[in-house]
């Protein structure tokens, strides 16, 4: 199942983005946000092949309709407690520039638009504490989400010789 943004844009030649489209996902009790423009699909759980010598948070690669995918976990990217998979354990497949990987999460909630001036930038303590992950924090009627920068999130260096051309 492909997802596509949506956005509003002004009618000005600038193209002012009002509004993003977010997939809302869980780790634990926290709840993080990608912008949906990133996402080319959400899987199940599936057999994951793992790879020697490759960072512990990439647990390995899929094959996803003839493409090798590698598969990191997002709890151990961000040096959380592993949790072993379950039946609501996804895969979210995201395109970052041209490096296609999947990310498992505990689960995926919901996709929300949120307005582009609701976005809050992460508190930063000092210039040795900065967490480069998180690009804005939105609070929602129901929870505060922290919005993931997803090009930081992985360096192609880092799964090189993994990705199949």
């Amino acid at each position: 199942m492909s997802i596509a943004e949506q956005e509003v844009v002004l009618p000005t030649s600038e193209n002012v983005k009002l509004t993003e489209m977010i997939l809302v996902f869980a780790l634990g009790e926290e709840e993080f946000g990608i912008d949906i423009s990133h996402v080319i699909e959400i899987i199940g759980i599936q057999e994951i092949t793992s790879i020697p010598e490759l960072p512990t948070y990439i647990k390995g690669v899929i094959n996803l309709r003839g493409k090798i995918i590698p598969v990191m976990d997002v709890r151990l990217k961000f040096k959380k407690a592993f949790k072993a998979y379950h039946d609501r354990t996804c895969i979210i497949v995201i395109k970052i520039q041209d490096i296609f990987i999947g990310l498992a999460v505990d689960s995926v909630s919901e996709v929300i638009t949120i307005k582009t001036e609701d976005i809050t930038p992460p508190p930063q303590i000092n210039n040795q504490y900065k967490n480069k992950y998180i690009r804005g924090i939105v609070k929602t009627s129901k929870k505060i989400k922290l919005l993931l920068d997803v090009e930081q999130l992985i360096k192609k260096e880092e799964i090189e010789g993994v990705l199949q051309d």
